[in-house]
């Protein structure tokens, strides 16, 4: 059998999907297993035993229609038996359709029901206490007949990587004997960042509570001048346990770097899901419009918390994201700083 699966774009959606690959090889251990993936998202699934072949979206590819017709003619010549269309847009649903595949499955959406045999409706509350992006993905394989079952995210670092990452830090005046933390300090919108001059009393407030931890930001070169306005609200005492200039400079050096970390601690997205498929404990700061149980499950409890303005105030999610800038300047930290302290104090 010949399977072919698709989740183009964001870093975080294309790690949560791979769990389908484990569960696919669990049931179909002779299966053939393809993943098409925008190439950016490669090192988050790079080495993962369970895929078999990797089909690249370039940005190249994107921009020209002619470049991306001849990678839909090239599915032909695959003879998938079967497609799972995880991404549900107009360019996964025209690769479903070329490949001719027996058996197509997709999250059902009117305008492209015709393409799929199998069309699924998403859940809207769990149905087996793990978050919704894991159970919803899970049942797209309910057209092989396979059952749920929790399976977890994984990234697959080589210990040349880590080894590196480790010199690097080291390198840095580090001391990884200590407690080093990954501050992913800034949301990818605007709407998903926990307010700077919050953000900043939470770091005084870590230091406060773990005198001899250090801290690393989590940061592109473009969001610099962003991350930099954090550091500086923080107090003086705050700012010499920040390492601010050391980062990955790739995303596969992240991965390696946050793989020596005590914890990830801030805004929900891409580094705490690759934190948590690293095997790392996180403590995640949802924006007041998110649904946590999208992305948060009780069987993560053990070494993961998240946070929530609903756990606190009383409100319609509806208003929130008409205006969550709003009921973030109502997430104050008075209210995270509790949760923050047991978390830390049980690493």
């Amino acid at each position: 059998m010949k399977i072919l699966i698709i989740q183009q774009k964001m870093i975080g959606d294309v790690l949560t999907t791979s769990i389908l690959f484990e569960a696919l090889k669990a049931e179909h251990p002779d299966a053939e297993l393809h993943y098409v993936i925008n190439s950016h998202t490669f090192p988050v699934v790079e080495n993962n035993p369970f895929i078999d072949k990797f089909l690249f979206v370039t940005p190249e590819m994107e921009d020209n229609k002619i470049m991306f017709f001849k990678f839909l003619k090239s599915l032909k010549k695959e003879h998938y038996d079967v497609v799972i269309d995880v991404y549900g847009k107009l360019s996964s649903a025209l690769i479903s359709l070329y490949s001719k595949a027996k058996i197509k499955s997709a999250y059902f959406k009117k305008h492209t029901a015709f393409i799929y045999n199998h069309s699924i409706k998403r859940l809207k509350a769990p149905e087996h206490n793990a978050s919704l992006a894991i159970e919803n993905r899970m049942r797209l394989l309910q057209s092989l007949n396979i059952p749920f079952k929790l399976y977890q995210p994984r990234i697959y670092l080589s210990s040349k990587e880590l080894e590196l990452a480790k010199s690097y830090l080291e390198s840095s005046k580090i001391d990884l004997s200590k407690p080093l933390f990954m501050i992913s300090v800034l949301g990818s919108q605007e709407v998903k960042t926990y307010p700077a001059k919050y953000m900043a009393q939470l770091l005084d407030n870590i230091v406060e509570t773990t005198p001899y931890s250090q801290m690393l930001f989590n940061y592109i070169p473009i969001q610099k001048e962003e991350a930099k306005a954090i550091f500086n609200l923080c107090k003086k005492q705050t700012q010499q346990h920040i390492f601010f200039n050391v980062f990955g400079k790739s995303l596969k050096e992240f991965l390696a770097i946050t793989a020596h970390c005590t914890a990830v601690i801030g805004n929900e997205g891409g580094a705490i899901n690759m934190a948590k498929s690293l095997q790392i404990p996180t403590f995640t700061i949802f924006s007041p419009y998110l649904n946590k149980q999208n992305w948060f499950s009780e069987y993560e409890r053990k070494n993961h918390v998240a946070v929530h303005l609903l756990e606190t105030i009383d409100y319609n999610i509806e208003d929130a994201k008409k205006q969550p800038l709003v009921y973030y300047s109502k997430f104050k930290p008075e209210l995270i700083f509790p949760r923050l302290k047991t978390f830390l104090t049980t690493l």
